[in-house]
């Protein structure tokens, strides 16, 4: 598996560079990583660069989408069953955390996870025990695991939804990787790196994207992230592989403003507005938009995460 980070994670910006140098580091010591961020981030591209330049890369990296499973299953699949020990259980499944024994465990959508698997996780997480569904006594097991949320883990804590000793258990290194729209600079640098991949993939002519292609979808917001530019490639691939693209080729979603949105520049209406409600109520909006992630938050309002720790006590915004 490969270890250079540049391979899997594309990107020239100080938002990414910073997290990437963070997991380079992390990749050497054998601790448990956390990796927040937004869907279509590349949560998972992240986890299998830490694996591939850890002292692990020799051995498997098992991945498990904790969202995925139905949850009467997702303990068996974890950890295994025994034949016999269920309804439907005619052999002997080993489970992920066996399959990756000596190497690496990536729980994807680790919030997900019901409540009555993060007990028999954490035990493995503090003493390196796993017991199959149906076995009579644990094993010990050497795996290490990084997980990843797009959820506020201490939000779910207070909801009572997530274990605290878990949650911090697992959050030994947090990594957060910044969503596209923070590092708009990258996108015609993966523009290019997955347009030249997929074309390779599919056999087919690059197309050539012109400088006014590149400024359009360099100021759209990307909701999906990484994942909706990928797609947006290929999309473009397929359809028009070997022309030339300028932005008038781009479909309609990427050039024309949602309905309803405003135009420019805020606009001070007749009536006036009411600043302090005003201000309070897009801070509310931030810390809905990064589910919950006060510095994520305060990025998208310009702010520093002390002064919006401020503004949060002034509002009595919880």
């Amino acid at each position: 598996m490969t270890n250079d980070f540049d391979d899997l994670l594309i990107g020239e910006s100080p938002e990414l560079q910073a997290v990437v140098n963070a997991a380079r580091i992390v990749a050497h010591v054998d601790v448990t990583v956390l990796i927040h961020g937004e869907s279509g981030t590349g949560k998972e591209l992240m986890a299998r660069a830490i694996h591939g330049a850890s002292r692990r890369s020799h051995a498997p990296m098992a991945t498990i989408n904790c969202a995925a499973l139905p949850e009467q299953l997702i303990e068996s699949e974890l950890f295994g069953h025994r034949r016999g020990a269920f309804t439907g259980a005619l052999t002997h499944q080993p489970g992920r955390i066996r399959a990756a024994a000596g190497g690496t465990l990536f729980l994807d959508e680790i919030g997900e996870l019901p409540l009555n698997c993060q007990a028999k996780l954490l035990r493995f997480l503090e003493c390196g025990e796993s017991q199959a569904v149906g076995q009579a006594a644990p094993e010990k097991l050497d795996v290490r695991v990084i997980a990843a949320t797009n959820r506020d883990l201490q939000g779910e804590v207070r909801a009572g939804r997530f274990r605290k000793d878990l949650f911090f258990r697992l959050n030994v290194v947090p990594l957060e990787l910044p969503p596209l729209r923070e590092r708009r600079g990258d996108v015609p640098v993966l523009l290019r790196h997955l347009t030249e991949a997929l074309a390779r993939q599919h056999g087919l002519p690059a197309p050539e994207y012109q400088p006014d292609a590149f400024q359009v979808l360099s100021r759209y917001p990307w909701p999906g992230n990484v994942r909706e530019l990928r797609n947006l490639c290929e999309r473009m691939l397929i359809l028009l592989g070997g022309r030339t693209i300028h932005a008038t080729n781009l479909p309609k979603e990427f050039t024309e403003p949602p309905v309803n949105a405003p135009e420019g520049d805020f606009a001070l209406p007749e009536h006036g507005v009411h600043l302090a409600q005003l201000e309070a109520d897009l801070i509310r909006q931030a810390l809905e938009k990064t589910l919950g992630n006060r510095t994520r938050a305060a990025r998208l309002l310009g702010l520093s995460r002390d002064t919006l720790q401020y503004r949060l006590k002034k509002y009595a915004i919880n």
